[in-house]
């Protein structure tokens, strides 16, 4: 006789639950010994499922194809339906509300709890909730920009708001990096309602509030860390704004008064554009962008390279033209998604996602699997964004091989540039953050609206004149990775904190913006040790402190935005 899934899944369930039940009898604690059956039930029947979706992720990624997507939904659903099993929830609330004598227990008892707490709502919603997320992400995926009346990637994009000089055409292409927000709106809409009813009848005020709680953060703490980073920041962006106003519109030939979103050289203006002087494009193009990034990780002892041997590299049709990493099991699986061509971009970017990898990698073997994951998106989003910046040093890129002439006069401009991309991310976080609060405290305000009111209040670049769409849909994150990408902003305080604590430890005296780990192997070993074994057994609250000596603050981001005082090297 063949059962309906969820029968077999509860199934297994209560047969898993009555094994652990013989167990607690043998075991003094009957507390900890609910949470030891729990946990065991949950790796035997939840962690397939588990492993099963990003494998499914994955495909649906490469692919594009409709196939792949309907099976990733399939495997979602799954998943979803063992985390919603009620009787389960309770039992897990009971536990998590018992005193458990093993801390490691109540870890990751206190870490399920976030998981299945998100799937307590009607099955029905969930599966309209996974469907629509599903149906806009392939949009996403296949969708490839028109320009002139024929297809363009996001890369050929990228390179017309690179190296044109003709506003017209530039608006054209920035124009087009926009046009799949109006084929989105209506589901993204449709979406956001879903996503407030599920964390309405778990008891949130909205979408936003339910995803600080899940991420094990604080609103008041986060808006705290955030209105302390605007006020750090407002000045110094502003002169290097005023900077880079006046060198664009040089460029361009036009008056400052004249610049407007599309002559930023991105189509959100969340990197800043390099300046007269700046290290010239042809460099970093003339470096293998994986086999340096490989060498460079190779050298301070935290090799890559069975991960680069998993991973999707480069781009095909119906691939996502973004990048992402993964750990796919959690036992050693872990691969990075890209969609490399030569160039400082992908080259940061390829830094970016490897930071990734070498922190799964680096998580312990010996932790039980649901603890076998980073600290927190923040934890991982630093140590990739502390990578990140290495390619923008001229000692770094001389140590990875690259040929430089007269390298002594570019250290300055190269310095002012990692300055200038921090700060603009800076301003650019701050529209994301509050624009996504804001979005689900209120999803019928005019957000068009809003989203050039919080460009303008933050990234002081003007509106264009009459212009009415929905320019904050074609941002995939917030489709795709909603009330998420504040982590961004956390992960760059977190960077900078850790890179000085690191130095401290290794090179006590030692310049932390002339830093590059170069074939440093207690570098990698000093991360392993302090950030990625303990993996989920901390908060990311706790692994700030033990990695860094400190709370996380604005305060180590902000000295690495302060002119250099000298280029001695680690």
């Amino acid at each position: 006789m063949q059962f309906p899934q969820s029968t077999v899944l509860c199934l297994i369930c209560l047969i898993a639950f009555v094994g652990c039940s013989v167990i607690g009898t043998e075991t003094g604690n009957r507390n900890d010994a609910r949470a030891r059956c729990f946990i065991q039930q949950y790796e035997e029947t939840v962690e397939p499922l588990v492993i099963e979706v990003n494998r499914r992720d994955w495909d649906a990624a490469v692919s594009g194809k409709e196939e792949d997507f309907r099976k990733k939904q399939e495997a979602e659903e799954k998943l979803n339906l063992c985390l919603a099993d009620a009787d389960k929830f309770a039992e897990l609330k009971s536990i998590r509300q018992s005193e458990l004598s093993d801390p490691l227990l109540a870890r990751q008892i206190d870490v399920l709890y976030r998981q299945y707490l998100s799937r307590q709502v009607p099955p029905e919603l969930l599966k309209k909730i996974v469907a629509k997320e599903n149906e806009i992400q392939r949009k996403f995926n296949v969708f490839r920009p028109k320009l002139d009346g024929r297809e363009v990637t996001d890369n050929q994009l990228q390179r017309i708001l690179n190296e044109s000089r003709d506003s017209g055409e530039l608006r054209a292409a920035w124009e087009a990096s926009k046009q799949v927000g109006p084929m989105v709106l209506a589901d993204l809409k449709e979406l956001i309602a879903l996503r407030n009813e599920a964390a309405r009848k778990l008891g949130f005020s909205d979408f936003h509030a339910m995803q600080l709680f899940l991420g094990e953060q604080d609103r008041e703490q986060l808006e705290k860390l955030f209105d302390e980073l605007d006020d750090l920041t407002r000045g110094p962006f502003h002169e290097a704004k005023t900077e880079i106003d006046e060198a664009l519109a040089e460029r361009y030939g036009i008056a400052v008064e004249e610049l407007r979103p599309w002559h930023y050289r991105n189509p959100f203006f969340q990197e800043a554009p390099a300046l007269p002087g700046a290290l010239p494009e042809s460099v970093f193009k003339s470096l293998d962008t994986v086999e340096t990034c490989r060498k460079f990780y190779a050298g301070i002892g935290l090799p890559v390279d069975d991960v680069l041997s998993r991973s999707d590299l480069f781009e095909k049709p119906g691939k996502n033209p973004h990048a992402f990493a993964t750990d796919i099991d959690r036992s050693g699986d872990v691969r990075i998604f890209e969609n490399v061509v030569p160039g400082r971009e992908w080259m940061c970017t390829t830094m970016h996602e490897l930071g990734h990898a070498v922190y799964s990698k680096g998580i312990s073997r010996d932790l039980p699997f649901v603890l076998r994951n980073d600290s927190h998106p923040l934890t991982t989003e630093g140590v990739a964004m502390m990578f990140e910046r290495f390619p923008l040093k001229v000692e770094w890129l001389l140590a990875m091989g690259a040929e430089i002439p007269d390298a002594e006069r570019y250290r300055a401009s190269m310095a002012k540039q990692r300055r200038n991309r921090m700060l603009v991310f800076s301003r650019w976080a701050q529209v994301m953050f509050r624009f996504e609060k804001a979005l689900y405290a209120d999803p019928a305000q005019d957000l068009n609206r809003l989203w050039w009111d919080l460009v303008e209040k933050y990234q002081e670049i003007k509106r264009p004149e009459g212009r009415d769409q929905p320019d904050y849909a074609a941002k995939y994150h917030i489709v795709g990775a909603p009330c998420y990408y504040h982590n961004y902003m956390l992960g760059e305080m977190f960077a900078s904190q850790l890179h000085h604590a690191l130095i401290e430890a290794l090179r006590p005296g030692t310049n932390p913006a002339a830093a590059i780990y170069a074939g440093e192997r207690s570098a990698g070993e000093f991360l392993t040790r302090k950030v990625f074994a303990p993996g989920l057994s901390l908060s990311w609250n706790e692994l700030t402190r033990r990695a860094t000596g400190s709370e996380l603050s604005p305060k180590a981001f902000a000295e690495d935005i302060k002119p250099e005082p000298s280029t001695e090297r680690m």
